[in-house]
């Protein structure tokens, strides 16, 4: 019943031909064959190899059964009207394997069965035959059809038992054609008419029969029939020839005279192409009518009758064969047998997509078909078996750059001239995770107010993926960090859903200036992808911190006692009051004022240098003792300020230890000598760094006005940026330098700022650095001054100097 022939073909993919032979009308569920088996795979890979069968018919006659391998019948299958009369009638499928790419023709020969019974088109005929007709006279009879075919066709005719007509059966053209023969003239008087029943009978086992009946009746007296010059005629024309153009002449001739010889010509009664060729009844001239098409009839086959017009009426038959010619009025058509749509965009090349077939109604070369696709997209075509392609991927997809593409497909026929015709076939691309969230900046910058209140919003980060659904849905979290070696979580929060950045707690700018986040955007493909962001959070200063006074020292007390001789003239330098403010910029920025005083005409302080100054000669009438209070006020907003208390005391024939001092021996005098060289080089150090800075801030304000990248929050202008360094100068400009800020080093780190204070006498130049000052502790501070520093006078001697000096 069955039999398999494998033949290895085109390239890389396998066609192998599968022949089934069944019969027809099989019931539903029937198995045609294991196609697993003959195919020589392994049931188990039937899913993994995704085993599709395509039928060409458009009809899915037979389905797989995945568990067991087997071809099953579908639907019922009836071979007349799948093939008519053709031998053998064969379904073609196929067969697609994948991973690798097999094509495999099935052939399914579908065997006749006797389900038809011989018909005839009329089950009664009418024959008029004149009682002068000579014996031997044969009338032609209507042939059956039976839509089956070899054995189970139409095989035999035979005519019921009576005394005057026999029964001649002629082959024309393979067809079985029934005439009656006289075998006795007839004797209207005796009988006018004779009843007869013809059966047809076909060679099936059971025999199926029809029947039609014959009545003869008997005429009287025209003595000659029509007789036409052929028995058949035949022609050839082609399928696209013009309407009512001439194709075909007949001609009978009868030897009576008057109406006896006169002729029409008509279509046999069981003629079925009369809405195609039409006959002039006059002159025996057979015309096109209708549209012929070689592809739904390549031959037509009628009888035609001449009549003529006696009484009784007599008539002749003859046959007429038109062949129709093929011409190339068909285009091809593509059928799409199956399509996978969409399919994802991470598809290997050489993905089966879709399997197409060509067909042309049309013959020869002008049934020959080319299918191609149109240039530009990442697919190809690759030929199978006869007239079918399967359509591959041909290189990379990307959903995020075309999410559909439109496949334009052409099939031209070999006719001349060409046919074509074309169909589009859409394909979706599905997504897969393939993008990471993008951040809309490589790195964020966000100033915040120190003392802000919590969960307050410092800036919010967004990302983007191009992808779609959970693998476009994104999370956004903080990666594990330090600042000042705790954990950055512990100072901020990030919402996981919009980005949004909150303080946890108050920053105190004292305590941390500057500290970066780093910041991960996560999507919820499978696997998921990230991408990193850094924030730079710049803490901005308020004025929170007041003024507190260096010298002269109340450590020891509430008040600082000094002294000044009687014979001190105006504008004599009593003391310095020197401050410092832990704040930074214009909120460090101190004034000095005389608050309230003994004698408000005596003494007066310098806004700026806090220098206490004689406004006048001190008289013998002035008090021995003078109490002042001493302001200071920085320049914030709000304004901070502090208080400090001195008492003066007045003596006769005391001498400035100052002038002890200008006078010291050579040997001194090269020892300070040294100690001036230190501090004119650091100071000249911090000049040039300073003026480096400046120009350094000014090229990078430049470049910021021409194409600065969007930050979270407004920028200052006081803010300097850079990837691998940071510095910050603040300076005091209003009047001699008392405070000076340099920060340095990476974002994270306080390692290399420093702090300077200036002497607090005038004269002199004494320079004090203390690091790291973003964490300077202010009492560390006066408590190292105090260790070096007499209360009585604000003298600096080389040896207190150089102890200064080493704390750097």
């Amino acid at each position: 019943m069955e039999s398999m022939d494998i033949v290895v073909t085109l390239s890389d993919t396998i066609e192998a031909q599968i022949r089934y032979t069944i019969p027809e009308e099989l019931r539903e569920g029937s198995v045609v064959g294991n196609i697993a088996k003959d195919l020589g795979l392994d049931v188990s890979k039937i899913i993994d190899r995704k085993l599709q069968i395509a039928s060409e018919t458009g009809k899915q006659y037979f389905v797989l059964d995945v568990e067991k391998g087997d071809l099953i019948v579908n639907e019922r299958i009836d071979r007349e009207g799948l093939c008519g009369y053709n031998v053998p009638c064969v379904l073609p499928l196929q067969a697609v394997l994948e991973n690798p790419l097999q094509m495999h023709r099935v052939e399914i020969e579908v065997q006749d069965i006797n389900d038809n019974t011989p018909n005839f088109k009329s089950n009664e005929r009418i024959l008029n035959i004149p009682e002068s007709v000579n014996s031997g006279a044969k009338f032609l009879l209507e042939s059956a059809i039976d839509s089956d075919v070899q054995s189970n066709s139409l095989k035999s005719y035979s005519l019921s038992v009576n005394d005057n007509f026999d029964l001649n059966v002629k082959t024309q053209d393979g067809v079985k054609i029934p005439e009656l023969v006289l075998k006795q003239p007839l004797d209207r008087e005796k009988q006018a008419v004779h009843k007869l029943i013809l059966t047809a009978a076909d060679g099936g086992n059971p025999v199926r029969t029809g029947t039609c009946e014959i009545t003869v009746v008997v005429l009287d007296n025209n003595d000659n029939g029509p007789e036409f010059e052929k028995p058949f005629y035949e022609t050839i024309v082609d399928e696209n020839e013009s309407i009512h153009k001439e194709i075909l002449r007949v001609r009978a001739i009868d030897l009576d005279e008057g109406l006896n010889g006169e002729i029409e010509y008509f279509f046999a009664d069981e003629t079925s192409d009369t809405a195609l060729f039409n006959i002039n009844q006059q002159t025996g001239i057979i015309t096109v009518k209708g549209l012929l098409d070689h592809e739904k009839a390549s031959l037509h086959k009628f009888d035609i009758v001449a009549k003529d017009k006696g009484n009784p009426q007599m008539e002749g038959h003859c046959s007429v064969k038109i062949k129709v010619n093929d011409v190339n009025d068909n285009a091809p058509d593509i059928i799409i047998t199956s399509l996978s749509s969409p399919i994802p965009e991470n598809s290997s090349n050489g993905t089966v997509v879709s399997l197409i077939s060509t067909k042309d109604a049309d013959l020869g070369e002008n049934g020959k078909v080319k299918l191609m696709l149109a240039p530009g997209t990442p697919f190809r075509l690759n030929p199978t078996v006869s007239n079918h392609y399967a359509l591959l991927t041909n290189g990379p997809l990307d959903r995020e750059t075309y999410s559909e593409y439109k496949i334009e497909l052409k099939a031209v026929d070999a006719g001349s001239p060409p046919l074509s015709n074309g169909k589009t076939v859409t394909i979706g691309i599905s997504d897969v995770n393939d993008n990471p969230p993008m951040f809309a900046e490589k790195s964020y910058t966000v100033y915040a107010k120190e003392n802000s209140a919590q969960d307050s919003i410092l800036c919010s980060v967004s990302a983007h993926d191009p992808d779609l659904g959970e693998n476009a849905k994104i999370s956004y979290s903080i990666l594990d960090s330090k600042v000042q070696d705790v954990p950055v979580s512990s100072y901020i929060y990030i919402n996981s859903e919009n980005g949004s950045i909150f303080s946890m707690q108050s920053f105190d700018y004292e305590e941390i200036k500057v500290f970066q986040i780093l910041i991960q955007a996560k999507d919820h493909g499978s696997p998921s992808l990230s991408s990193n962001t850094t924030v730079h959070v710049f803490i901005s200063d308020r004025n929170d911190n007041a003024p507190v006074v260096i010298y002269p020292s109340t450590s020891m007390g509430s008040v600082s006692h000094q002294r000044m001789p009687r014979s001190a003239k105006a504008g004599h330098l009593v003391t310095k009051v020197t401050a410092v403010d832990a704040d930074s910029g214009h909120n460090a920025w101190l004034f000095y004022r005389l608050a309230e005083a003994t004698d408000a005409s005596l003494f007066s302080v310098n806004l700026h240098t806090g220098e206490v100054r004689t406004k006048r000669a001190v008289s013998e009438h002035d008090d021995s003792s003078q109490r002042l209070l001493i302001e200071i006020k920085d320049n914030g907003e709000p304004i901070q300020s502090t208080t400090v208390t001195v008492d003066i005391l007045i003596e006769d024939g005391f001498h400035e230890p100052i002038s002890d001092y200008r006078l010291k021996t050579t040997e001194d005098n090269k020892k300070t000598g040294k100690i001036t060289l230190y501090l004119i080089i650091s100071l000249g150090t911090v000049s040039v760094l300073c003026l480096l800075t400046f120009f350094t801030l000014i090229v990078k304000c430049v470049k910021n006005s021409i194409g600065s990248s969007s930050c979270c929050v407004r920028r200052t202008d006081s803010g300097y940026k850079n990837s691998n360094r940071n510095l910050q100068i603040q300076l005091n400009t209003d009047g001699p330098i008392k405070y000076v800020e340099v920060l340095g080093g990476d974002m994270m780190s306080q390692s290399q700022s420093f702090g300077s204070y200036l002497s607090p006498m005038s004269e002199f130049s004494d320079l004090t650095l203390v690091k790291p000052s973003s964490t300077t502790n202010f009492t560390n501070t006066l408590n190292v001054l105090d260790a070096s520093l007499p209360d009585s006078a604000w003298t600096l001697e080389s040896q207190q100097v150089s102890n200064h000096y080493a704390q750097t």
